[in-house]
């Protein structure tokens, strides 16, 4: 498979409200709207893609409609600390506050208005531990 793009998609009852929550507080904007599907785009680096979809609407099978649930969505950013300052000032709930893993992150979980988890990451070098479970070219530094 050549795959060209890749992006998740939250299904949800509210789409204006979800997109209006990524605008607002991770910085993305609209490439299309329609009411029951916004495809938006990071207003700083356009190959970082999300969209919103209405968890009802025909296009979903029936069997699938509905809205989201047990999803993770990571963000990597450059400065984690300054992006938990900032959401945490703005009222986003922590459900895990600001910490490093022996893994090889420093992050922390908001949520949004669905309950999707938000985990915004900073790679950071991992402990001796778990530094052979890497491929060389994937090591955090």
């Amino acid at each position: 498979m050549k795959c060209t793009q890749f992006y998740p998609v939250i299904m949800t009852g509210d789409v204006r409200k979800t997109a209006d929550f990524y605008r607002e507080h991770f910085g993305f904007r609209p490439a299309f709207e329609a009411e029951w599907y916004v495809h938006l785009q990071s207003a700083q680096n356009p190959a970082v893609n999300l969209a919103v979809l209405d968890g009802n609407h025909p296009t979903v099978p029936e069997s699938g409609r509905g809205t989201v649930s047990g999803l993770l969505i990571n963000f990597e950013v450059e400065d984690v600390d300054i992006e938990y300052e900032r959401l945490k000032g703005a009222g986003l709930p922590m459900v895990l506050e600001l910490k490093d893993e022996p893994f090889g992150q420093r992050h922390f979980i908001t949520r949004d208005p669905n309950g999707v988890l938000i985990d915004v990451i900073k790679p950071i070098p991992p402990s001796p531990e778990f530094l052979a479970q890497y491929a060389k070219h994937a090591v955090p530094t």
